[in-house]
Parts: C-alpha cells; structure tokens; sequence
C-alpha cells in the first residue's frame, strides 16, 4: 500500500500525456490508499504535468498557457492546425504560402512543436502542411522561454498537439461535411475496450478531406490515420503504443506568393483568387509518427517513464516561384520572373527520453520534483532535378496571368542537394518546493551537448558542413504566490539558447542565439473555478538573431546575426461564464525592436485581439449558436507588402436532432472582409465568405 495526493493521476497520470497540460485541481493534499496502478481510473482521469513537467494547476504555472479542446475546434470548423492556431490568445499565424506557415508569439518565430508533449526543434521555424484536428483531444500553447521544455528554444513559446487516447467505453463518432470550394470531408473515431476486466483498449481515428480554394486551382487532398493501444502490464505499469500517417497531395501550390507592392509606390488590389502557381506544380507528402511509451509505479509517489517516438517525412514537389528583380511591381503588373523548381525531401527523428518523477514531505509542505534524460537524433537530405531549360522566364501582366501561361520546364536528372544531421544530447530537472502554505519556489535546468554535420536542411541558406559542438546549461527559476485562494501572482526568469540554421555571408552557420527571458504575472479563478482569467507583462533579450543581410554574388539570401528585444503584455478570460454558455477573450500587445531601439519584425501584428463566445439558446436547448472574432492592427515589410488594421468574424449554428445526432452550419468570414496574410514572406488573400454543413453521429 503506499499514500498519494489526489487526483489519482499525481502518481499514475503520466502514462500517455505531454509535460504542457495541466492537472485541474494537482494542488490537494488529501491522500488516498492504492493497492496498484489502475488503467482504469488514468483513462478517467487523464492530466499531465504542466508547462515545466511537474503536476501544477493552469492557475499554479508560472508561464502563459492556452488551452484549445476538440469540442471548440468542432464547433468552429477548425479542420486544420492552421485554423485551430487561429483561435488561441498570443499566436499569430503567417500563412506565407499554401503549404508553408510560420507562427510567431512574443515577436519571434516558434521553433518547438510537439506531438504528446515530445518532438524538435525546428530551427528554421516554417511548417511544413497542416495536421488534421480531428486525430487530437486538444492543442496547448504555452508562451515563453521554452528551453526548459527540450534544452533549447527561444522567447516565442511552444505548441503541444495532444492525441486521442482510449477511453474505457465502446463508442464512436462519425461525421461528414459539405463546404464551399467543394469541400467534402469525412472521419471515423472508433474506441473499443478489449479485454472484459477493461485492462486493454484501443482507438482507431481516420479523416479523409478533399477541398479545392478561393486560390485559383488550388486544389488539396489529405488523408489522416491514427491507431492506439494502451494497457496493463502486471500490476504496477502502463503500456501505450501507436501510429500515426498522414497523406497530402496538393495541386497548385504557392511557392512564395503574390508581389504586391509597385516598385514606384503604392499597393495592387488584385482578386482573392490571385495565384503566381502554374498549373503543372505540385506539392505531395507523406509522414510517419510511431512511439512506445511505458508508465511504471514505483509506489509513494513516485512513477519512472519511458518514451520512444520516430518520426519520418517524405516530400516531393514541382514548384514555381514568382519574385520581381526592381523591388515590385510596373505599373502595368508586370515585372515578375519564374523560378521553377522540382524537389525531395527525406528526413527522419527519433526521440528516447526516460524520466522519474514523485512527491515527497518536508518541512510541513509537499514538494514535486522530476529528473530525466533525452536524446533527439535527426537527419536530413534533400535532392532536386535542375531546370535544363525554361527557367526565369518573365510572367505576362499578372492581372490577366491564369496558370497556364507559363510553360512547364525540362527538369535533369535527380542529384543530391544537401543532407544534414543533428544529435541533442540531454539532462534535465524540475522541481516545486512548497516555501510556505501560500509561497513555491519552482526551479530547474537543463545541460544539452548538441552535435550538428552537414549541410543546411534547406539547402540554399548554407553549404557549410562545419558545425562546431556545443554545450550549454540554461536554469530556469519561478516563484507563485497565493495572495487567497483564487488569485495566485508569479514571477519567473529563463536563459534561452537556440541553435540556428542560417549562414553568414561567407556560408559559415552563425553563433547560437543567447538571451533572457523575464515573465510576471496574475492568474484569478472565478465562478467555482470554471473561468480562469491570466494577466502577464513579459520581456526578452535575444542576442545574435538571424536577420536577412542581403544576397550573395549567387543571389542566395545570406544572414547576419542582431540584438532584438521584445516587451509587451497578455490579458486572457476563459471558462463557462454560465451553464451552458463558454467565453474566451485575449488581447496581446507587444512592442519589438532591435539594439538601436528601433522597431522590427513589423510584419508582426503589434496588437491583437480574438473573442469567440457560444451558448445554448434557453428557449431552444437543442440549438447553440456562436461567434468568435479576430482583430489585428496593422502590419508591413520595407519595401514589401502591407496590411491596415481588420477584422475577421466566424459564426455557426449547430442543432441536436437527438442525443446522437447533431447538425452544424459554418459561415466564416460573414463580413466578407478582403485581407493579406503572410506578408512576411509574401502575401496571401484570405478566404472570403464560405460556409459548410456538417452532421456528426455518435453511438
């Protein structure tokens, strides 16, 4: 028999979840007798171990976090990650391309995205493709310093993508849609218990979706299936294993996108459906996610873990890239010239990490600690078929350009461009000391020694193969304090580290970024703790940034390193504001500059909004209705392009026909509002008004 803190999960919960979620209520100090670990009661009790890897409340976390479940990405159509990133508080999506995205929090790029609380650094920060929402139970974002979280990262913050997992019931969901741009989509989530004492269950998820674009011949199609065992081994441990695969072939892509501006002034206003694609590229791709995880009591609190993720990725593509030689645009809309391109891209991760974990008693209050190991070993190559003719030929006036009226080149034969690998060894620990009743101490660190040979992942930013090793050791300290028992203050203070894949002019990689990272702030519960409000001012000093510098004598982009800071506040209220009704409002203000206290990164949207609020209608309970809204100030690029201050609104509809069966109507952007995106990199129109329709059936 051994003594553990409620909930039950304080000694069992790690079994299949990330460090990023939160235990609701982790802060008890009742205890409760156990024979043995029960998958069982984990299956119903699923919470993990906050934003530093330890058991701590939302409201206990000394970091902003956003939490986004599978009910609101449902009611809202968030089909993609790219859409569901949308709704959070903190983030803002550049959506650069139709298959590339960054994401930016704090006035940096994120580089840290994780599946079940484990991945990589992604040192460039573009995302390749969209995930399907319907294979995840939530998305967390927590912004901030997160070189805690893997031994290296920046100011931004990290993005946690959360599988389904089994639960002990039979049940199952299935739904359809029909949209605008001749979207169809179906998925399929399945959950079967299989052994009669509940021991073993397993959940299989899978979402077809064919859709074609307000983008002219855009067309993508992207298949998603996932599979996952969990179950008991002996007494004391926790098995968990499964798969994931996700198919996209897209036709028409943008690679780059539109040139807006005109060389002597001014901005073109061209139709939403602009695209410099041709009709004959492509962007096709296909990943593999595989793990093990394994939970083992050792009794008192106390629990080790083991984890084993490979991941793979698989792409190919024909592309065509539209970019002017004066800066912009003629006044007549030519000036541009193609750049075609036909690529592959192999890469492959595999993560081990192994950690142990409990609670123990001194001095009159409890305290949390966790130690554990990583190591992360990826590999890169990257191939092309040189364009043997029909390369940089000039676009016609891009008003009258319809796709077809650049010619296919002859593209060689297949021949290496560049491979890379990268090995992050790494120790790290955590822990939470009770100071007083109303007083913790939570501190940490991490020691990494990473390895890097061969050349850039992308290929074209650098072809040095000389990375030298490197070792770094980044503490991270935060202090809460409980001024009553629904308002909790905090202060916290991180180095950050991060690696870059950039190349100076001369093609050597530059120095790791070094900074700081300071973060305080309030956290307040209300009506019974079903609405949480945050409030947080943040600052970070990073130093040695990759920043454009220029193009090379072979018109490769070369980098060089700068000084950026960046300050600002976050506001956040969320929760069900009464029964039946769910409220979620944020506000992000940021100021981002460089050592001459100059602004940069304008690009960056220095102050954004987003609301969404729905409920059920009293006189109607088989009808909710809701709306979420997002306001952006303006933003621009020297010489570039440039979007004013607007508004984006969505709403839907959604009618329960029984307790099975429920019908939901989508129209977003009901405003009809004409806006870029992405301008960063280039420019995309958003989506003007479209709707859907899509029936859900669960049994």
């Amino acid at each position: 028999m051994f003594s553990i803190r409620t909930p039950l999960a304080a000694a069992i919960l790690a079994t299949t979840l990330s460090p990023l979620v939160v235990a609701e209520d982790s802060t008890s100090t009742k205890s409760v007798e156990l024979d043995a670990v029960s998958i069982t009661a984990v299956r119903d009790d699923r919470v993990s171990k906050g934003a530093i890897g330890l058991p701590l409340s939302l409201k206990d976390t000394p970091q902003s976090i956003t939490i986004l479940d599978d009910e609101a990405m449902g009611l809202y159509d968030a089909s993609g990650t790219n859409d569901a990133l949308k709704m959070m508080n903190g983030i803002d999506v550049q959506e650069y391309e139709t298959n590339r995205t960054s994401y930016n929090a704090r006035g940096f790029e994120i580089q840290l995205t994780q599946v079940d609380g484990l991945g990589t650094s992604n040192d460039y920060g573009t995302v390749l493709g969209q995930q399907d929402t319907f294979l995840f139970e939530r998305i967390e974002l927590v912004r901030g310093a997160n070189g805690l979280l893997t031994g290296v990262g920046n100011s931004s913050g990290t993005i946690n993508y959360v599988r389904k997992r089994p639960t002990n019931e039979d049940e199952a969901e299935i739904l359809f849609t029909l949209g605008s741009y001749n979207q169809v989509r179906l998925g399929v989530d399945g959950n079967k218990v299989l052994t009669s004492d509940g021991r073993w269950a397993g959940r299989v998820v899978a979402v077809q979706e064919n859709k074609n674009s307000h983008i002219r011949d855009l067309e993508t199609r992207r298949t998603s299936l996932y599979w996952v065992v969990d179950g008991q081994i002996g007494e004391n441990g926790i098995l968990t294993f499964g798969s994931s695969f996700q198919n996209s072939e897209q036709d028409s892509p943008m690679w780059g996108s539109l040139t807006l501006n005109y060389a002597n002034g001014g901005y073109a206003d061209f139709d939403v459906s602009s695209s410099p694609s041709a009709d004959w590229t492509y962007w096709n791709s296909k990943s593999r996610n595989t793990f093990v995880e394994y939970l083992h009591s050792l009794g008192s609190g106390w629990e080790a873990k083991a984890s084993v993720h490979a991941n793979s990725y698989d792409g190919q593509s024909r592309l065509l890239y539209a970019y002017t030689l004066g800066g912009g645009l003629n006044d007549d809309n030519t000036g541009l010239v193609g750049w075609p391109y036909a690529g592959y891209t192999e890469k492959s991760s595999l993560v081990f990490d192994v950690n142990l974990s409990g609670e123990f008693e001194a001095f009159g209050n409890y305290h949390s600690v966790l130690v554990g190991a990583s190591q992360i070993e990826d590999e890169n190559t990257t191939y092309n078929r040189p364009v043997q003719s029909g390369s940089f030929l000039p676009y016609p006036a891009f008003d009258e350009y319809d796709g077809d009226d650049y010619p296919e080149p002859v593209f060689g034969a297949k021949e290496k461009r560049g491979d890379g690998e990268k090995s992050l060894s790494r120790f790290y620990a955590s822990s939470r000391f009770g100071l007083s009743d109303t007083l913790n101490l939570i501190a940490g660190v991490n020691v990494i020694k990473l390895k890097r040979e061969g050349s850039s992942i992308y290929g074209s930013t650098t072809e040095s193969t000389y990375y030298p090793d490197l070792e770094e050791t980044s503490p991270y300290a935060g202090l809460t304090w409980d001024v009553t028992d629904d308002l909790t203050t905090y202060v916290s203070y991180s180095d950050i580290y991060q690696n870059q894949d950039s190349g100076d002019i001369n093609g050597d990689y530059l120095d790791p970024m070094k900074g700081v990272n300071y973060e305080a702030g309030a956290k307040a519960e209300f009506f019974n703790d079903r609405v949480l409000a945050t409030f947080a001012v943040f600052k970070a000093e990073q130093q040695g940034v990759a920043i454009v510098g220029g193009q090379r004598e072979d018109t490769t982009t070369y980098y060089v390193p700068a000084d950026v800071n960046s300050k600002g506040f976050e506001a956040e209220i969320s929760g069900e504001v009464t029964e039946g009704s769910n409220l979620a409002v944020g506000v992000t203000r940021l100021r981002v500059t460089d050592d001459n206290g100059d602004n940069t990164s304008t690009w960056i949207p220095r102050t954004v909004w987003k609301a969404r609020y729905d409920s059920v209608l009293p006189f109607a309970p088989a009808v909710r209705l809701g709306a979420k809204a997002t306001w952006k100030s303006d933003a621009y690029k020297e010489n570039a392009n440039r979007q004013d201050a607007y508004m984006v609104v969505d709403t839907f509809a959604a009618y329960a026909i029984n307790e099975q069966a429920k019908l939901k109507l989508n129209v977003d952007n009901i405003l009809n509002e004409k806006y870029v995106t992405g301008i960063q990199s280039g420019a995309i129109y958003g989506a003007p008004r479209n709707a859907n329709l899509t029936f859900n059936y669960s049994f």
